[in-house]
């Protein structure tokens, strides 16, 4: 079965555990290892010969065009994160499709591209952020990749839809990709990536892909360049922030190589309807 392997390209002082606005201030002075890290990424895919979905926030895209040109030029697929990392849950309608229209024009000039993918940072469509969705309809993208049906601090529709699923709303249709997750004793596991690909023991993981593959889903995964990075600075925090950040940060490498080679991947565009 073919699954989708996805990453969110962003800088590793953008995540929203560490957000706050004196830190945005100074995004422009901080160190930048997103060229070098997605570069890792992208050798890695290379040496296996598979195709990723790249979902880029504009605001790197603008400062690296260089490295979206060579995502274009390794046969991935550009999708956007977004222009500079806000969450939706603290955006007006206004703020958030001038965000996206932004963002996606931003990309697609400089990849030369059509961008038909989004994902929000820190996938924060929720219950409460649904009116979402019509907006990336009318702002021109096909599919969402958002919504995660689980119970989180910060993001997450328990009870949602866990499949690949067209959603009506009143601007027209839009495709959800979700993130993947696993029933288990009840509970629904976040199992796509991230900071549970960090925490979960590989061999116990792998065996939740391998249920959720067994029921005929494919799987939709995602890491971040920074995870690829355990020399990162470290930036400071609340303790749990740290703990979600840079938790076995060292076994990444390994276990993206590890995950490609058990699963066959390709882009997100791949596992659309026609």
């Amino acid at each position: 079965m073919m699954h989708a392997i996805t990453f969110d390209i962003e800088e590793h002082f953008q995540v929203a555990a560490f957000d706050c606005v004196a830190r945005r201030r100074h995004w422009n002075t901080q160190e930048s290892r997103v060229e070098r890290n997605t570069q890792v990424i992208l050798d890695v895919l290379e040496e296996r010969g598979i195709k990723a979905t790249m979902f880029i926030l504009a605001w790197v895209a603008e400062r690296n065009k260089d490295l979206v040109r060579r995502i274009v030029d390794g046969g991935h697929e550009l999708a956007s994160h977004g222009y500079g990392h806000e969450l939706i849950t603290g955006q007006s309608q206004k703020a958030f499709r001038e965000d996206v229209g932004r963002a996606k024009k931003i990309i697609e000039d400089i990849g030369g591209k059509s961008v038909l993918g989004y994902r929000a940072p820190t996938f924060s469509i929720t219950k409460e952020t649904e009116w979402a969705l019509p907006i990336l309809v009318e702002e021109g993208y096909r599919y969402d990749s958002s919504i995660v049906p689980i119970v989180h601090d910060y993001y997450g529709i328990p009870g949602a839809n866990p499949a690949i699923h067209t959603i009506a709303t009143g601007s027209g249709p839009i495709i959800e990709v979700p993130p993947s997750t696993c029933k288990l004793a009840g509970f629904t596991l976040p199992i796509a990536g991230g900071g549970y690909f960090r925490l979960f023991p590989y061999p116990f993981l792998k065996k939740l892909l391998r249920r959720v593959e067994a029921q005929g889903q494919p799987l939709i995964m995602y890491l971040h360049p920074w995870e690829l990075d355990p020399g990162q600075p470290r930036m400071r925090g609340s303790a749990l922030s740290k703990f979600r950040h840079y938790l076995n940060l060292d076994k990444v490498h390994g276990r993206l190589s590890q995950l490609l080679q058990d699963f066959s991947f390709g882009p997100i565009q791949a596992l659309l309807p026609n």
